[in-house]
């Protein structure tokens, strides 16, 4: 680990079709072994980790915008407010620098933020703001199962499985659809 401080930041859930958009952010003391990217990971993998990175890591922040944010305002101006919220539930008054994974700035106020393609696979932080998203949206979703259980969100996590797109077909819409995404709108015409 380098003595500077860095702020790794990822979001999960941009193309789930249900479901707010979480964006995690974390300082870490120290790197897990077993440290990648959230998508590479097991279920079971991502909750051994969390736990490790929430022991390790010295501040956590999570952002949420629901989806009638997405709907009303995009998937672009959803994930700069959940980036920002992210960042000010770090609650941390310094650091040296903001990675977030990708080519696009969400945070162009933000002097400190550079973006680094494919940042989840190669930077700690971001690696561990991914798990820390995915782990709590998951958690989310599942929570969404006992509401909503027509729709398999408890193993589908909100994603256009074709099981979740038959069941939305059959039973239509949920209040955590987002109605601006494909499916929904043919489904709404």
């Amino acid at each position: 680990m380098s003595s500077k401080i860095i702020v790794g930041i990822d979001e999960v859930s941009r193309g789930s079709l249900a479901g707010p958009l979480i964006v995690g952010a974390v300082i870490l003391n120290s790197v897990p072994k077993g440290l990648r990217d959230s998508k590479k990971l097991s279920f079971s993998m991502r909750l051994k980790l969390n736990k490790e990175i929430r022991e390790v890591a010295s501040a956590i922040g999570i952002g949420l915008v629901s989806n009638k944010f997405i709907d009303k305002f995009g998937l672009t101006q959803a994930i700069s407010v959940a980036m920002n919220q992210a960042l000010r539930n770090l609650k941390v008054d310094f650091y040296h620098q903001v990675i977030i994974d990708g080519n696009f700035n969400f945070l162009p106020d933000n002097k400190k933020v550079i973006t680094l393609i494919k940042a989840d696979d190669k930077i700690a932080e971001v690696m561990a703001a991914s798990i820390v998203a995915k782990v709590y949206r998951d958690s989310l979703m599942i929570k969404y199962a006992k509401i909503y259980p027509l729709y398999g969100f408890n193993q589908n996590f909100g994603y256009g499985t074709s099981a979740h797109l038959a069941a939305i077909n059959q039973y239509g819409i949920s209040k955590i659809h987002r109605l601006s995404f494909k499916p929904m709108k043919d489904y709404l015409n």
